[in-house]
């Protein structure tokens, strides 16, 4: 009995255990990713919508009454086509309305500045727009097919007249692949369309609701590879206090001020505090400790927090069942050859309608006209009736359009007697004839198909894009170096004996505060250089001679240097830069021998060369033992040089006897219009050369005026107009409108305290015109009184007509009458101060630089 029940359990084990799932499971997910691609994540070219969002749609056209539904009863609606849960469509539905493009909402609906969510279903309403019931919908063009469990029908796809994807944009994450379509400018969207149904060229690039500054250099138009970089919209309120306007795309205020409280932790910025005073506009205050500079702080901003983020798009969508990926041009060239399409169906549905109704109205004139139905009169079945009318219509029927159908004569019959007794044959025919002239619009419409759709793209942007206008402002980013804005937030120590540098050397000799992703440049007495990061203790080398935070492509830090060659060699003299170097590398600045040794050093920041003393032991028969050296009389050039001989004999020492003063040419400085940054790269124009003590004179259009230090990291936003290099004689005329006098004003003043911004009108007065010229010569146009003749023009030279007074003084008097318009028409002479020369030694690698004579200016037209 055992033996026979343990063959029966070991034969069933062995079928079981013959099953094989490999195949359910390649099947299985295939279907699985399939379903996902798509019916959940990917949206269609055809109307550029995903499933959920195309049935959301579609109930709120089952319910639209021209009032506001609650959204929890259009969600409960939509659950009969989409087989899915609440809280997904009710989610998907929030989207679509905080774009506001295709529905009208009333009540909480979150915010995407603040990241607040929406308020529960049950207490937010919703209708369609207006824009979507004319763009979206049209049944009679529409393919249906049944809902998931057969009781409804619902749209294949919505026929959408507009390049929705590219309004809306989309993004999903699907089962092996993903779509990230950005949201572009309605009118732009409008604009690239007619471009394309002529023929032109056209660019797209992104918008986005929360504005921003985008840099689309790398957009690749939306395909995969592809990236723009957004930045928030930072201004700088005064010298304590930076605000934010505008803030990136996929971010809000409440994770924005959390990256910056991050940064704030980790010590890369340092700030006092934030106030986020956001409601429909965004404003977040950052306010500074004392002595933090604001541009260096909008900078670090940009490095270290979310102020700067960078997106990757990825267009991905569906075209005829399978993922397709595409451009953005290509998509609207796609959406808009569909739209001409779905027109096309339109007028050829409103064309057959019309001819209908003209065939109806025509046979309905003959009938009553010709008083047919008196023919039915001895008819007594219901055949004879329809055979009788249709006997009595042949004379009459020749000139229509299509066979009369029994359909048409029943209709016939359906007419009631009062309709015919009241029947007006002028009006008859003035509608006949009314539905002729619009037969003819509607043929001429399908013949000229193209110009049709111009026609109606152009009237979408008349009636719909008035208040959707660009929000993002395309801009060409300057590189951030994070080490140059980062906050001081370590204090580097270094122990010259035993070799060891870093942060945590308290005991040890201070050496300059740094930051933790700084890097460290090292000199030691027997000639090698080492670039290491800044570590809280690492070995360099023993016997360190200098330290300090490493500057790369610093050009300007020059190093001079005498060493001894070997145990008893020649001494050699050398200056040069450290630009570039290999991370943690050992670099030999002498020629590689064995006890070689570094007799002088320095490090000078401006290029400054000093005077040395060098002292020769007193051996044999020297007859000199001292002399002077001037790094002066040396030519900068690379680290490798082995340099120019001092002596072949033995060094006692070398002292320093003078320091000495730049052998650097004054920097030239340009200024990038595009990026509106300082650069001295040669980008945009050229504001002169500046020497240490130049200053920048910096103009807006509100009549401030500010001098600065020309710092590459100053930020210069769009109410600047003006920038040009300092010169503190040279006088500034304005021209500025006192309301209290109701008088216009002429002054000339110089700028009188540096590094401030101070007004020059009076306040409460407006600023009309402003002239950087020395000697401007000006020409007044005034308006015209009504009534009264058209005045001449006024000629001002400027330096006749007032003497340089001080910056707030009011000036003289200049009209009363209302100007239109000041120009320059003359800027004479203007000798500016000889500037002093100075003895120049050249850089070697860089491009020879001479001292501005001609006061380079900018004016930006804004």
């Amino acid at each position: 009995m055992e033996e026979h029940d343990q063959t029966d359990i070991t034969d069933s084990f062995a079928q079981d255990s013959l099953v094989k799932v490999t195949g359910m499971y390649k099947d299985w997910f295939l279907d699985y990713a399939s379903y996902v691609i798509l019916e959940r994540a990917v949206p269609a070219i055809e109307d550029g919508l995903k499933p959920v969002q195309r049935r959301i749609l579609h109930s709120m056209k089952d319910l639209d009454d021209g009032r506001y539904n609650k959204v929890a009863n259009i969600v409960g609606h939509t659950m009969q086509y989409h087989p899915h849960g609440d809280a997904s469509i009710g989610d998907a539905m929030v989207q679509i309305g905080q774009k506001e493009l295709l529905i009208d909402m009333q009540g909480n609906w979150g915010n995407i500045l603040t990241g607040d969510s929406a308020a529960a279903s049950r207490y937010i309403e919703a209708r369609l727009s207006k824009f979507a019931l004319e763009v979206v919908f049209s049944p009679k063009v529409t393919d249906w097919q049944l809902s998931y469990d057969g009781r409804k029908k619902e749209p294949i796809h919505l026929p959408i007249k507009f390049p929705l994807l590219l309004a809306q944009g989309a993004e999903g994450i699907a089962v092996g692949l993903s779509t990230k379509i950005l949201p572009h400018n309605f009118n732009e969207l409008l604009d690239a369309s007619i471009a394309h149904l002529k023929g032109k060229k056209f660019s797209l690039y992104p918008d986005f609701q929360t504005g921003g500054i985008i840099d689309i250099q790398n957009y690749n138009d939306g395909q995969r590879g592809g990236k723009i970089r957004v930045r928030a919209k930072i201004t700088q309120q005064d010298k304590s206090t930076l605000v934010i306007n505008e803030i990136p795309f996929s971010t809000n205020t409440s994770s924005l001020i959390d990256s910056i409280l991050k940064a704030n932790d980790k010590g890369k910025i340092k700030i006092k505090k934030i106030e986020d005073n956001t409601s429909s506009d965004v404003e977040i205050l950052v306010h500074l400790p004392n002595g933090i500079s604001p541009d260096k702080t909008i900078d670090a901003l940009y490095a270290f927090t979310a102020c700067e983020t960078s997106i990757s798009p990825l267009g991905c969508l569906i075209i005829d069942n399978k993922p397709h990926f595409m451009g953005v041009s290509e998509m609207l060239k796609i959406s808009t050859d569909h739209t001409v399409q779905i027109l096309k169906l339109e007028l050829e549905v409103q064309l057959q309608e019309l001819e209908n109704q003209w065939h109806y109205a025509s046979l309905e004139r003959i009938f009553i006209e010709n008083k047919i139905y008196r023919d039915i009169e001895e008819a007594e079945t219901w055949e004879s009736v329809i055979e009788a009318i249709d006997k009595g219509l042949q004379p009459f029927i020749a000139h229509l359009k299509r066979a009369v159908t029994e359909e048409d004569i029943v209709r016939l019959t359906e007419i009631r007697i009062k309709r015919i007794s009241k029947f007006d044959l002028d009006k008859a025919q003035q509608k006949i004839e009314a539905l002729e002239g619009d037969i003819v619009e509607v043929k001429n419409n399908l013949q000229h198909l193209i110009d049709f759709a111009i026609r109606y793209f152009t009237n979408l942007k008349k009636t719909y894009g008035k208040e959707k206008m660009r929000k993002a402002e395309i801009r060409i980013f300057d590189d951030v170096d994070a080490k140059k804005v980062v906050v001081r937030n370590q204090k580097l120590y270094i122990n010259r004996t035993e070799g060891f540098i870093g942060t945590s050397l308290r005991k040890d000799e201070f050496v300059c505060e740094c930051s933790d992703i700084d890097d460290v440049i090292v000199f030691t007495e027997e000639g090698k250089m080492q670039v290491v990061k800044v570590e809280s203790k690492v070995f360099v080398g023993k016997n360190i001679i200098h330290a300090a935070v490493f500057k790369k492509k610093d050009s300007r830090t020059i190093y001079n240097m005498i060493y001894r060659d070997g145990k008893n060699g020649t001494t050699f003299i050398k200056r040069f830069a450290v630009t570039g170097v290999t991370r943690e590398k050992i670099y030999d600045l002498t020629q590689g021998k064995a006890q070689s040794e570094v007799l002088y050093f320095s490090a000078n920041p401006n290029g400054e060369a000093e005077i040395v003393t060098v002292l020769l032991k007193n051996t044999g028969s020297i007859k000199k033992l001292k002399w002077e050296i001037d790094f002066a009389d040396l030519q900068i050039k690379g680290r490798a040089v082995r340099g120019n001989t001092v002596t072949k004999y033995s060094v006692k020492k070398v002292e320093l006897k003078e320091k000495g003063v730049s052998t650097l040419k004054p920097r030239k400085i340009w200024f990038d219009s595009t990026i509106r940054r300082l650069n001295i790269e040669g980008r945009g124009e050229l504001l002169g050369a500046f020497k240490g003590e130049d200053k920048l004179l910096i103009a807006t259009a509100e009549g401030t005026a500010r001098v600065v230090t020309p710092e590459l990291t100053l930020h210069f936003d769009d109410s600047v107009t003006h920038i040009e290099k300092w010169i503190p004689e040279k006088p500034i005329t304005a021209v500025h409108f006192d309301p209290e006098k109701e008088r216009y004003f002429l002054k000339r003043f110089c700028i009188e305290i540096e590094d401030k911004e101070e007004s020059y009108i009076k306040e409460g007065g407006s600023h009309i015109f402003t002239s950087f010229e020395g000697r401007p010569v000006l020409e007044i146009e005034f308006e015209k009184p009504r009534g009264k003749e058209q005045a001449s023009n006024l000629e001002v030279n400027a330096e006749e007509f007032i003497a340089v007074k001080g910056f707030k003084a009011l000036g003289n008097q200049l009209t009363d009458k209302k100007i239109k318009r000041i120009f320059l028409k003359e800027a004479l002479a203007y000798e500016p101060p000889q500037a002093q020369e100075l003895y120049d030694i050249e850089v070697e690698g860089e491009e020879a630089l001479v001292p501005n004579s001609d006061n380079s200016q900018i004016s930006l037209d804004l």
